[in-house]
């Protein structure tokens, strides 16, 4: 059974349940996952089950040792530091020491409301109780907890703020996925999966100051020394811009903003300023024809919209629907077309596109080759990669219903930069069959009946298989 003709829904789940398995339920948890996709292929339900619904029960947490009723489960939450839990440890062994040595006299006689000892016990229990739920109300509101002398800021670093927020509400650290973060090197959460890493901890902040710096992959763990932190990156950027507007080597240039990309992966910033390096990176890829590194943003940017970040979300769904006709997925296209908001289906370079989809189904290759000479933003770039294909299917089309025809109608009509490019276009299909070989390109006329045959053949060997760098 292929992964290929899977639905996209499976595919989801099927990477969710991968990125949720760790060293210690990895077997048992794949295993589980091929018998549940098996038995859903044998009984023929792939394509009507709810996947994200699906839970494998060997990635559900397991369960703790349930807690002595007297031990507050809610209060360790609150706890934010080792010598803070020790405190409240032993304020709980004490409290529950007073209230058996209670139980014990409330057993052995009536309680005597005279008895001044009994009066102060319960006095100092309730003390204690309320003291627990004044330092939860303060946690909430973002205070400091206080015990014994002691403060444990509950509040962000005000010195690495710009990773929390870039002044317009969102996050430019990513949350960790799997809930609370690590105290001296023990869980804050009691429940917290010690088999998980959590990323909060290990993530560093940059200190060099170099506005430049070659991209090398990563072979051992990254020093603060090594990246360029917020302030840095942000006219790295900058510079980058002005040396692209000088003509400066594209080779470098990309360089520069892979290794822009990985400082910011690095210190896990995701904000506008993010989504702003992933676009300008991807606009200069399709310019000079790289399309591994505009796959790599557009997927990059993919994950940033979906967070909720801002961007040229419109611009970039166009060019999403572009890359899908470019590669002829016509089932993912008409799911990516469905989720359309109106908002997108109204910004003129999406209407483009759509119109492209729509001229390229109804095979109306005149509409096609104008959407193509009027694309708005980059549209043209992605364009120039299919375009070569579907003058072929016009010529097929054209050779059809026609006996001969002029070489500057097929110029004009298709889109040609000049009579010279289209006549060469068509020997290098094997179909520069004229009718006038040695008139000017001007008065030459395309011989249709003989140049059919091997352009259908042409087709069969450059384009019925599409190939994209990059492409995952």
């Amino acid at each position: 059974m292929s992964s290929d003709s899977w639905p996209p829904a499976l595919k989801d789940w099927v990477a969710k349940c991968l990125g949720q398995m760790t060293d210690s339920n990895r077997s048992e948890a794949q295993a589980e996952l091929r018998q549940v996709i098996a038995d859903a292929f044998a009984a023929q339900t792939l394509w009507t089950t709810d996947w994200a619904g699906v839970q494998l029960q060997s990635l559900l947490p397991k369960p703790t040792p349930a807690l002595n009723h007297l031990k507050r489960k809610t209060l360790e939450g609150t706890v934010t530091n080792k010598k803070a839990k020790k405190t409240l440890k032993q304020s709980q062994a004490n409290a529950s020491q007073q209230y058996s040595n209670s139980s014990t006299s409330h057993s052995s006689s009536v309680f005597d409301p005279n008895d001044q000892a009994a009066l102060n016990r319960r006095a100092q229990r309730f003390q204690r109780e309320h003291e627990l739920e004044r330092i939860k109300a303060l946690k909430a509101s973002g205070g400091s907890v206080i015990f014994n002398g002691s403060s444990t800021s509950l509040k962000a670093n005000a010195q690495h703020g710009h990773l929390f927020d870039n002044g317009k509400g969102f996050l430019s650290r990513s949350a960790s996925p799997y809930g609370s973060g690590m105290v001296d090197g023990a869980p804050d959460d009691p429940e917290a999966d010690p088999n998980v890493i959590d990323w909060d901890r290990h993530t560093i902040v940059g200190t060099s100051q170099a506005i430049f710096k070659d991209y090398l992959r990563l072979t051992t763990e990254p020093k603060p020394e090594q990246i360029r932190p917020y302030s840095v990156l942000q006219q790295t950027l900058l510079e980058l811009k002005k040396r692209w507007r000088q003509k400066c080597s594209y080779q470098w240039i990309c360089s520069q903003f892979k290794s822009l990309r990985q400082d910011l992966t690095i210190q896990r910033i995701k904000n506008e300023f993010t989504a702003q390096v992933y676009e300008i990176h991807a606009r200069m890829a399709l310019e000079s024809g790289d399309m591994v590194e505009y796959t790599s943003c557009q997927a990059t940017l993919k994950t940033l919209y979906d967070l909720g970040i801002p961007g040229r979300v419109e611009e970039f769904t166009a060019y999403r629907i572009l890359m899908l006709l470019h590669g002829r997925n016509r089932s993912e296209l008409n799911l990516f077309v469905g989720q359309l908001t109106p908002r997108q289906k109204a910004d003129e370079a999406v209407q483009h596109a759509l119109n492209v989809s729509r001229a390229l189904s109804m095979g109306n290759y005149h509409a096609l080759f104008i959407l193509y000479d009027t694309a708005p933003n980059m549209g043209g770039y992605i364009m120039d990669h299919f375009i070569d294909r579907e003058r072929v299917k016009a010529l097929m089309v054209i050779s059809k219903a026609y006996r001969t025809i002029s070489l500057p109608f097929l110029q004009n009509e298709l889109m040609f930069a000049s009579l010279d490019t289209t006549r060469v276009f068509l020997v290098d299909h094997e179909a520069g069959f004229f009718t006038d070989p040695h008139s000017p390109d001007s008065q030459k006329n395309w011989d249709c009946r003989a140049a059919h045959v091997k352009l259908k053949e042409a087709f069969e060997t450059k384009y019925r298989k599409v190939g994209i760098k990059g492409a995952i």
